[in-house]
């Protein structure tokens, strides 16, 4: 009787050990497709970049659009999708001997009991049946010190949602800068110029000049505003060697410190005093974050954001992860930034979603903003200097560049119908004349 009564017990700890929800054979959901009017049996698996995956009765694996399901179906797929995102995000606590239940201890305490009293017995009468019971007893103990040493999620700190008002007011300190919302991202309108000099002290220089850029409406820069901690963040150095890592606080984007062939920017002379430059559409963006700008901020006060949702912020003596930030105790995540590269965001420790037409190193984050190319992307000019930068007026600016000595000026300005004018002038006085109309919006 005794016996039957210890097998009991092994059997219901192992099959709390065991046991999970939900189970195998008939789908537990029916899905209208408005699509095609049909309605179909099956499990919810995943949903990503807008595909969702289900599995039938049949256990065979099925792709549909989100779009073809019914609104219902739909928000029923997000909310699903959230619940999962946020369970395998969630912090993970590993449980240790004192978190033991006093059941399980029991269990325990009767396993080594029993293992002893058949050593015991097998050695004073040498009978086989005692063996068992040894087997059985260190079975109890194996099965739930199994059961414990799992990591189990006893403590979930999800990441806190960000405040958008705060959020909001950083960006409001600058000129011409505009924020809206919905229910996921900030997003942030600019012309894409900050208030202060560009280009000055750039030695390797592509012969690109900054104009305005049209990052208004649906092409506007987006920020998430609930974050959420990836489980396999992305390193900078081996990804997003394309679009933007980050938005500074006046509307400009920050790129990778590497440049797209995998260089410190910074460290070959590409950039400018305040750590950014031109790319190939005339397009003026940081490659190192916008430190300068803490003046404007305020001290304590974050000079960016990364397109994860996180803050960056300025140097500090507190110790940094691997991706260059911390957790502070609330749960809230915020990089910082060093003076040696990486400089800052060493990797994405968010989650974010990528552009698919995109691939490693060379992907981005997505969504990003477009530009577009107004004159034809020039070739490194070697030698050249970029020696003063200044604005003569709205839309009017003056770029000198030195060149074997000599000095080379760049004016350029455009219409309120972005018509766009550039004239060359030569150290002899010459000059030639380039026109460019409105580019495509």
């Amino acid at each position: 009787m005794n016996y039957l009564i210890l097998i009991t017990l092994v059997v219901l700890s192992f099959g709390s050990v065991s046991a999970h929800e939900g189970g195998h054979g008939i789908p537990s959901k029916q899905w209208e497709l408005t699509t095609t009017n049909e309605t179909i049996n099956a499990d919810f698996i995943s949903y990503e970049n807008g595909e969702v995956w289900l599995i039938d009765g049949n256990h065979t694996i099925k792709n549909y659009q989100i779009s073809n399901f019914a609104e219902a179906d739909q928000k029923y797929i997000k909310a699903k999708s959230e619940l999962i995102h946020s369970l395998n995000n969630s912090n993970v606590i590993k449980t240790n001997s004192q978190s033991l239940s006093n059941f399980n201890w029991a269990l325990i305490s009767l396993g080594i009991l029993l293992l002893f009293f058949s050593v015991f017995k097998l050695i004073k009468q040498k009978k086989v049946v005692y063996l068992t019971h040894g087997v059985l007893g260190l079975s109890v103990i194996l099965i739930v010190s199994c059961k414990n040493s799992k990591t189990e999620k006893i403590s979930t700190v999800n990441t806190p949602q960000n405040d958008v008002s705060i959020m909001q007011s950083f960006f409001a300190k600058f000129d011409g800068i505009t924020t809206h919302t919905d229910d996921n991202y900030l997003y942030i309108s600019s012309n894409g110029l900050p208030d202060h000099d560009m280009m000055v002290g750039i030695t390797n220089w592509q012969q690109q000049v900054p104009i305005n850029q049209n990052y208004t409406g649906d092409n506007s820069w987006a920020i998430p505003t609930n974050p959420k901690m990836a489980e396999n963040p992305l390193s900078t150095k081996t990804n997003l060697l394309k679009g933007a890592i980050a938005v500074a606080v006046n509307g400009i984007p920050i790129f990778n410190p590497l440049n797209n062939r995998g260089e410190d920017a910074n460290a070959i002379g590409e950039l400018d005093h305040w750590g950014g430059h031109c790319g190939r559409a005339d397009d003026y963006h940081y490659h190192l974050p916008p430190v300068h700008l803490q003046d404007q901020v305020g001290a304590g006060n974050p000079v960016a954001y990364a397109v994860d949702g996180f803050p960056v912020y300025g140097e500090t003596t507190d110790t940094l992860d691997e991706y260059l930030g911390k957790t502070n105790p609330d749960g809230s995540y915020q990089y910082h930034t060093i003076k040696e590269y990486p400089y800052f965001i060493a990797g994405m420790r968010g989650e974010v979603q990528l552009d698919p037409k995109t691939k490693a190193p060379e992907n981005q984050v997505y969504p990003q903003p477009r530009t577009q190319e107004l004159r034809p992307a020039l070739r490194p000019l070697r030698g050249a200097e970029i020696i003063d930068f200044k604005s003569l007026g709205e839309n009017t600016y003056s770029l000198t560049y030195s060149l074997d000595s000599k000095e080379y000026i760049i004016n350029y300005n455009w219409d309120s119908k972005d018509n766009y004018n550039y004239q060359f002038i030569n150290p002899d006085g010459t000059s030639t004349v380039e026109t460019y109309k409105p580019r495509e919006k």
